[in-house]
Protein backbone atom coordinates (compact mmCIF):
# COMPACT_ATOMS: atom_id res chain seq x y z
CA UNK A 1 0.00 0.00 0.00
CA UNK A 2 2.99 2.36 1.12
CA UNK A 3 4.54 1.82 -2.00
CA UNK A 4 1.52 2.48 -4.36
CA UNK A 5 0.99 5.65 -2.63
CA UNK A 6 5.20 6.75 -2.99
CA UNK A 7 4.10 5.86 -7.02
CA UNK A 8 1.11 7.80 -7.03
CA UNK A 9 2.31 10.78 -5.61
CA UNK A 10 6.01 10.88 -7.82
CA UNK A 11 3.49 10.40 -10.78
CA UNK A 12 1.31 13.49 -9.49
CA UNK A 13 4.69 15.54 -8.92
CA UNK A 14 5.90 14.45 -12.56
CA UNK A 15 2.66 15.69 -14.01
CA UNK A 16 3.01 18.96 -11.98
CA UNK A 17 6.38 19.35 -12.98
CA UNK A 18 5.27 18.93 -17.01
CA UNK A 19 2.28 21.51 -16.66
CA UNK A 20 4.26 23.59 -15.42
CA UNK A 21 6.99 23.40 -18.32
CA UNK A 22 3.69 23.86 -21.04
CA UNK A 23 3.07 27.13 -18.47
CA UNK A 24 5.52 28.55 -18.90
CA UNK A 25 5.64 30.28 -22.37
CA UNK A 26 1.83 31.20 -21.31
CA UNK A 27 2.94 32.93 -18.20
CA UNK A 28 5.79 34.70 -19.71
CA UNK A 29 2.71 35.77 -22.86
CA UNK A 30 0.74 37.15 -19.81
CA UNK A 31 3.80 38.69 -18.34
CA UNK A 32 4.74 40.66 -21.16
CA UNK A 33 1.57 41.87 -21.06
CA UNK A 34 2.09 44.48 -18.52
CA UNK A 35 5.49 45.44 -18.86
CA UNK A 36 7.28 47.20 -22.22
CA UNK A 37 8.69 45.68 -24.71
CA UNK A 38 12.59 46.84 -23.09
CA UNK A 39 11.88 45.17 -20.12
CA UNK A 40 10.45 41.81 -21.93
CA UNK A 41 13.75 41.66 -23.65
CA UNK A 42 15.79 43.07 -21.08
CA UNK A 43 14.36 40.63 -18.63
CA UNK A 44 14.82 37.63 -21.00
CA UNK A 45 18.47 36.56 -20.30
CA UNK A 46 19.53 34.92 -17.78
CA UNK A 47 16.67 33.76 -16.82
CA UNK A 48 15.04 34.40 -13.50
CA UNK A 49 12.17 35.06 -11.91
CA UNK A 50 11.54 38.51 -13.52
CA UNK A 51 10.67 36.43 -16.50
CA UNK A 52 7.52 35.34 -15.30
CA UNK A 53 6.92 38.61 -12.43
CA UNK A 54 6.81 42.35 -14.07
CA UNK A 55 8.99 44.06 -12.15
CA UNK A 56 7.62 47.69 -13.46
CA UNK A 57 3.85 47.16 -13.90
CA UNK A 58 2.14 48.83 -16.72
CA UNK A 59 -1.32 49.06 -18.80
CA UNK A 60 0.24 50.86 -21.45
CA UNK A 61 0.56 47.68 -24.28
CA UNK A 62 -3.25 47.18 -23.60
CA UNK A 63 -4.18 50.54 -23.88
CA UNK A 64 -2.21 50.78 -26.98
CA UNK A 65 -3.56 47.56 -28.40
CA UNK A 66 -7.15 49.20 -27.61
CA UNK A 67 -6.14 52.85 -29.12
CA UNK A 68 -5.04 50.56 -32.71
CA UNK A 69 -8.67 49.15 -32.79
CA UNK A 70 -8.72 45.18 -31.51
CA UNK A 71 -11.72 46.01 -29.73
CA UNK A 72 -13.29 46.14 -32.80
CA UNK A 73 -11.19 43.19 -34.42
CA UNK A 74 -11.92 41.12 -31.22
CA UNK A 75 -16.00 41.69 -31.27
CA UNK A 76 -15.67 40.73 -35.51
CA UNK A 77 -14.09 37.33 -34.52
CA UNK A 78 -16.86 36.84 -31.47
CA UNK A 79 -19.70 37.63 -34.10
CA UNK A 80 -18.46 35.22 -36.47
CA UNK A 81 -17.93 32.44 -33.32
CA UNK A 82 -21.27 33.18 -31.92
CA UNK A 83 -23.21 33.25 -35.80
CA UNK A 84 -21.09 29.78 -36.66
CA UNK A 85 -22.01 28.30 -33.42
CA UNK A 86 -25.89 28.81 -33.79
CA UNK A 87 -26.31 27.83 -37.41
CA UNK A 88 -23.21 25.52 -37.73
CA UNK A 89 -24.68 23.24 -34.98
CA UNK A 90 -28.25 23.17 -36.16
CA UNK A 91 -26.85 22.11 -39.77
CA UNK A 92 -24.27 19.76 -38.06
CA UNK A 93 -27.03 18.42 -35.86
CA UNK A 94 -29.90 17.83 -38.25
CA UNK A 95 -27.20 15.95 -40.86
CA UNK A 96 -26.10 13.89 -37.90
CA UNK A 97 -29.75 12.73 -37.14
CA UNK A 98 -30.19 11.65 -40.53
CA UNK A 99 -26.88 10.32 -40.93
CA UNK A 100 -27.35 8.19 -37.81
CA UNK A 101 -31.29 7.24 -37.55
CA UNK A 102 -32.78 7.66 -40.70
CA UNK A 103 -32.45 5.48 -43.18
CA UNK A 104 -31.94 5.95 -46.88
CA UNK A 105 -30.29 5.46 -49.91
CA UNK A 106 -26.77 6.21 -49.96
CA UNK A 107 -26.39 6.99 -46.37
CA UNK A 108 -22.85 5.45 -46.15
CA UNK A 109 -21.81 7.12 -49.00
CA UNK A 110 -22.90 9.99 -48.02
CA UNK A 111 -21.07 9.46 -44.83
CA UNK A 112 -17.69 8.58 -46.65
CA UNK A 113 -17.98 12.52 -48.21
CA UNK A 114 -18.84 13.84 -44.41
CA UNK A 115 -15.47 12.19 -42.81
CA UNK A 116 -13.30 13.10 -46.12
CA UNK A 117 -14.53 16.79 -45.67
CA UNK A 118 -12.25 16.96 -42.74
CA UNK A 119 -9.89 14.63 -43.47
CA UNK A 120 -8.48 17.18 -46.38
CA UNK A 121 -7.00 20.37 -45.11
CA UNK A 122 -8.95 23.31 -45.41
CA UNK A 123 -5.88 25.53 -46.87
CA UNK A 124 -6.12 22.68 -49.90
CA UNK A 125 -9.20 24.41 -50.63
CA UNK A 126 -9.12 27.89 -49.37
CA UNK A 127 -8.00 29.36 -52.71
CA UNK A 128 -10.35 27.72 -55.00
CA UNK A 129 -13.42 28.49 -52.59
CA UNK A 130 -12.24 32.21 -52.14
CA UNK A 131 -12.11 32.66 -56.22
CA UNK A 132 -16.00 31.31 -55.77
CA UNK A 133 -16.82 33.68 -53.34
CA UNK A 134 -15.26 36.61 -55.53
CA UNK A 135 -17.26 35.55 -58.22
CA UNK A 136 -20.62 35.67 -56.50
CA UNK A 137 -19.64 39.02 -54.69
CA UNK A 138 -19.26 37.84 -51.35
CA UNK A 139 -15.88 39.32 -50.61
CA UNK A 140 -15.60 41.92 -48.01
CA UNK A 141 -18.43 41.14 -46.34
CA UNK A 142 -19.08 39.34 -42.70
CA UNK A 143 -21.55 36.27 -44.80
CA UNK A 144 -17.76 35.15 -46.34
CA UNK A 145 -16.23 34.62 -43.08
CA UNK A 146 -18.85 32.88 -42.05
CA UNK A 147 -20.08 30.53 -44.14
CA UNK A 148 -17.09 28.23 -44.68
CA UNK A 149 -17.28 27.02 -40.82
CA UNK A 150 -21.01 26.16 -40.88
CA UNK A 151 -20.53 22.77 -42.39
CA UNK A 152 -18.00 21.31 -40.28
CA UNK A 153 -17.57 17.63 -41.04
CA UNK A 154 -16.04 16.84 -37.81
CA UNK A 155 -18.91 18.55 -35.90
CA UNK A 156 -21.09 15.85 -37.68
CA UNK A 157 -18.73 13.42 -37.28
CA UNK A 158 -18.65 14.08 -33.08
CA UNK A 159 -22.99 13.91 -33.34
CA UNK A 160 -23.07 11.05 -35.56
CA UNK A 161 -20.98 8.82 -33.46
CA UNK A 162 -23.05 9.96 -30.24
CA UNK A 163 -26.76 9.47 -31.80
CA UNK A 164 -25.83 6.07 -32.80
CA UNK A 165 -25.43 5.11 -29.22
CA UNK A 166 -28.68 6.23 -28.17
CA UNK A 167 -31.06 3.16 -28.29
CA UNK A 168 -33.16 2.43 -30.86
CA UNK A 169 -35.76 1.63 -28.72
CA UNK A 170 -36.85 5.15 -28.14
CA UNK A 171 -37.62 6.25 -31.86
CA UNK A 172 -39.45 3.03 -32.19
CA UNK A 173 -41.41 4.11 -29.14
CA UNK A 174 -41.48 7.42 -30.02
CA UNK A 175 -42.82 6.16 -34.03
CA UNK A 176 -45.28 3.88 -32.67
CA UNK A 177 -46.73 7.38 -30.75
CA UNK A 178 -47.43 8.96 -33.97
CA UNK A 179 -44.26 10.77 -34.08
CA UNK A 180 -42.30 12.00 -37.16
CA UNK A 181 -38.69 12.63 -37.87
CA UNK A 182 -38.56 15.64 -36.50
CA UNK A 183 -40.18 14.97 -33.61
CA UNK A 184 -37.86 12.08 -32.84
CA UNK A 185 -35.47 14.58 -33.54
CA UNK A 186 -36.59 17.83 -31.44
CA UNK A 187 -38.22 15.53 -28.45
CA UNK A 188 -35.59 12.46 -28.13
CA UNK A 189 -32.30 12.81 -29.27
CA UNK A 190 -31.68 16.62 -28.68
CA UNK A 191 -32.25 16.04 -24.59
CA UNK A 192 -30.12 13.63 -24.53
CA UNK A 193 -27.21 15.08 -26.78
CA UNK A 194 -26.24 17.63 -23.94
CA UNK A 195 -22.63 16.58 -23.78
CA UNK A 196 -22.12 16.35 -27.99
CA UNK A 197 -23.57 19.36 -28.26
CA UNK A 198 -21.31 21.27 -25.94
CA UNK A 199 -18.82 19.27 -27.55
CA UNK A 200 -19.49 20.18 -31.57
CA UNK A 201 -19.89 23.18 -30.33
CA UNK A 202 -16.28 23.77 -29.25
CA UNK A 203 -15.50 22.46 -32.66
CA UNK A 204 -16.75 25.13 -34.39
CA UNK A 205 -15.70 27.73 -32.14
CA UNK A 206 -12.51 27.02 -32.65
CA UNK A 207 -12.00 26.81 -36.09
CA UNK A 208 -13.54 29.90 -36.39
CA UNK A 209 -11.51 31.60 -33.48
CA UNK A 210 -8.20 30.57 -35.11
CA UNK A 211 -8.99 31.33 -38.84
CA UNK A 212 -6.26 33.27 -39.95
CA UNK A 213 -5.54 32.35 -44.11
CA UNK A 214 -9.62 32.31 -44.64
CA UNK A 215 -10.34 36.15 -43.34
CA UNK A 216 -6.78 37.08 -45.44
CA UNK A 217 -8.35 35.88 -48.83
CA UNK A 218 -12.05 37.34 -48.73
CA UNK A 219 -11.69 40.31 -46.56
CA UNK A 220 -9.64 43.56 -47.62
CA UNK A 221 -11.57 45.93 -45.47
CA UNK A 222 -9.59 46.59 -42.16
CA UNK A 223 -13.19 46.93 -40.39
CA UNK A 224 -13.75 43.05 -41.00
CA UNK A 225 -10.20 41.66 -39.76
CA UNK A 226 -10.66 39.04 -37.18
CA UNK A 227 -7.88 39.39 -34.46
CA UNK A 228 -5.81 36.85 -35.61
CA UNK A 229 -5.06 39.16 -39.01
CA UNK A 230 -5.34 41.86 -36.73
CA UNK A 231 -2.25 40.91 -34.43
CA UNK A 232 -0.02 39.86 -37.80
CA UNK A 233 -0.86 43.43 -38.98
CA UNK A 234 0.94 44.98 -35.73
CA UNK A 235 4.04 44.14 -37.28
CA UNK A 236 5.71 46.53 -39.28
CA UNK A 237 8.36 46.26 -41.91
CA UNK A 238 10.97 48.19 -39.46
CA UNK A 239 9.55 48.46 -35.87
CA UNK A 240 7.29 46.53 -34.44
CA UNK A 241 5.27 46.96 -31.14
CA UNK A 242 5.82 44.10 -29.06
CA UNK A 243 4.09 45.05 -25.85
CA UNK A 244 0.92 45.42 -28.04
CA UNK A 245 1.29 42.38 -29.63
CA UNK A 246 1.70 40.43 -26.80
CA UNK A 247 -1.24 41.97 -25.07
CA UNK A 248 -3.59 41.01 -27.83
CA UNK A 249 -2.06 37.56 -28.30
CA UNK A 250 -3.16 37.59 -24.76
CA UNK A 251 -6.89 38.22 -24.90
CA UNK A 252 -6.65 36.25 -28.22
CA UNK A 253 -5.04 33.11 -26.07
CA UNK A 254 -7.51 33.83 -22.81
CA UNK A 255 -11.08 33.61 -24.44
CA UNK A 256 -10.54 29.95 -25.86
CA UNK A 257 -8.86 28.87 -22.79
CA UNK A 258 -11.34 29.73 -20.30
CA UNK A 259 -14.38 28.91 -22.52
CA UNK A 260 -12.48 25.11 -22.84
CA UNK A 261 -11.56 25.03 -19.27
CA UNK A 262 -15.13 25.64 -18.36
CA UNK A 263 -16.75 23.17 -20.82
CA UNK A 264 -14.17 20.45 -21.18
CA UNK A 265 -16.27 17.59 -19.11
CA UNK A 266 -18.84 17.66 -22.03
CA UNK A 267 -16.46 17.86 -24.65
CA UNK A 268 -14.76 15.08 -23.26
CA UNK A 269 -17.83 13.57 -22.54
CA UNK A 270 -18.83 13.68 -26.43
CA UNK A 271 -15.73 11.90 -27.49
CA UNK A 272 -15.87 9.24 -24.57
CA UNK A 273 -19.35 8.63 -24.85
CA UNK A 274 -20.22 5.87 -27.60
CA UNK A 275 -22.33 3.37 -25.69
CA UNK A 276 -25.88 2.82 -24.84
CA UNK A 277 -27.93 5.18 -23.13
CA UNK A 278 -30.16 2.75 -21.69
Amino acid sequence: MTQKKIARGLLTALAIVVSLLFLLPVLWLLASTFRTSNETFADSSPLSWAVLWPQHWTLVNIKSAIDNGFLLNLSNSLIVAAVTIVVGLAISAMSAFALAVIPFKGRAATFSIVVLSFLVPFEAIAIPLSQSFSQWGLTNTMLALILPGLGNGLAVFTLRQFFLGVPTSLAEAAELDGAGWWRIFWSVYLPLSRPAMIGASLILFLFQWQAYLWPILVVSNQTLDLAPVAIAKSFGAFTTNYGQVFAETAVLAIIPAIVLLALQRFFVASVATTGSKE
